[in-house]
């Protein structure tokens, strides 16, 4: 009986450190040779696979593979595209199975969030049924931190500690200017419900004073009365403020501050805006000359500066993705575990992918300060070694060597052509 080959995408958004897991995927699945046949690649994610669109990575060199882990994006290409409910569209789930079994794919992993988490559970329950059982272990990643089971998700350390680092760069400007100039700076981040982003900026303030001065968090009711008043007594007493605010902030009743009155390919509404939304406010109701950036894709792709941790936490995983599909594990998710004591120490467990599916994890309410403006010192020891450590790319002529793939691919098998 021949060996079988593996089905490896990334989906949703990617991180600087995605790449990684890819790695730790491929470098995993050679290394057991004798167990597993090539590693295939979706072109552009699910995609990839419901269009028999397959990159054969053995046809890169073990050096291009291994330069993956400091390379950001997603290498293979990735995809918002949420595959229905099996009884709204069996036929893209059995496509699926029908293109793994045409190419003698056993093991399915998919690198992503919570959607593709819900993908991989039910490609595994489908295909049971179809007489083709398929090993679907799914990679954890996303900036936005919310996957439960799992202490914390590839990919939110290197974003934590972009705006950490920008926060407290950008405080600095601010302070030296405040007396002549710019009064408020206002750094939006992702994070469409859960604010852990935004609560990285809190890493900034080591002192009594710092910035920010201001978080908003998706988590607690924005209450504009409330917030003018604190932007006014911090200007009042520092000479400036800076605000962090999550994309995500919204009104008690649930309305975004900015939502752009679109849904994205999952069907989640469309945020931005959130920054611009804050200044005007604050320029119209206070007058203050202001500022604002949006750190949107930056946050995520800068790999020049990711957490070492993150980087080395977003390749465990992928590795051990591979290890308990050999163990004949399936509809599984490698979890990070937070060890007890002082030393921050973690290990990797399986997590059941039919409790993750669909499920966010939020900010815990002990993680916020009680005035809902800040985070916790519970939530600064959370957060602190997530962004630990460097783990800085090569660089060239002053600018970091990225690897890119040749992407050969697969020849097709199958004669029916499928639309996406």
């Amino acid at each position: 009986m021949a060996k079988k080959n593996a089905f490896y995408a990334q989906s949703g958004g990617v991180t600087a450190v995605i790449n990684a897991s890819a790695c730790g995927v491929i470098e995993t699945a050679r290394q057991n040779k004798k167990d597993i046949g090539k590693v295939y690649a979706g072109n552009n994610g699910i995609i990839g696979a419901l269009r028999e669109e397959l990159i054969d990575t053995s046809k890169e060199s073990a050096k291009t593979i291994a330069a993956l882990k400091h390379t950001p994006s997603g290498a293979f290409g990735s995809c918002r595209y949420k595959l229905k409910s099996l009884e709204e569209n069996r036929a893209e789930y059995e496509r699926l199975i029908e293109v793994f079994k045409a190419h003698n794919i056993g093991y399915f992993f998919y690198n992503g969030g919570g959607d593709s988490a819900d993908t991989c559970l039910k490609v595994s329950q489908l295909s049971e049924t179809m007489g083709y059982p398929i090993q679907a272990i799914h990679v954890p990643k996303t900036v936005d931190n919310d996957l439960p089971f799992t202490d914390n998700c590839p990919g939110f350390g290197s974003v934590a500690k972009y705006v950490a680092v920008s926060t407290k760069e950008a405080a600095m400007d601010v302070a030296s200017m405040c007396e002549t100039s710019t009064k408020v700076f206002i750094l939006e981040v992702m994070g469409r419900h859960a604010g852990w982003i935004a609560a990285a900026g809190g890493l900034a303030a080591q002192e009594e004073g710092d910035a920010p001065h201001i978080i908003l968090f998706p988590e607690i009711a924005f209450n504009k009365d409330k917030f003018l008043k604190r932007v006014k007594s911090t200007v009042k007493k520092h000479g400036y403020c800076v605000i962090v605010a999550s994309e995500g902030a919204q009104y008690k009743d649930g309305t975004f501050l900015a939502d752009a009155g679109s849904v994205d390919a999952f069907g989640h509404k469309q945020l931005g805006g959130v920054a611009p939304t804050l200044a005007n406010m604050i320029k119209s109701e206070l007058g203050y000359k202001y500022h604002w950036a949006l750190a949107d894709y930056l946050q995520r792709a800068a790999r020049h500066i990711a957490s070492a941790t993150d980087v080395e936490q977003a390749y465990a995983v992928g590795k051990a993705a591979v290890e308990m599909a050999l163990e004949g594990k399936n509809a599984v998710m490698p979890a990070i575990v937070r060890g007890k004591g002082k030393k921050y120490k973690w290990t990797i467990e399986e997590a059941p992918l039919a409790e993750i599916a669909n499920v966010e994890k939020m900010m815990p309410r002990d993680y916020i300060s009680k005035d809902g403006f800040g985070i916790t010192d519970k939530c600064r020891e959370y957060l602190a070694p997530l962004i630990q450590g460097e783990d800085y790319p090569p660089y060239k002529n002053g600018l970091p060597v990225y690897t890119k793939l040749k992407k050969v691919m697969v020849e097709k098998k199958l004669k029916k052509k499928f639309k996406v």
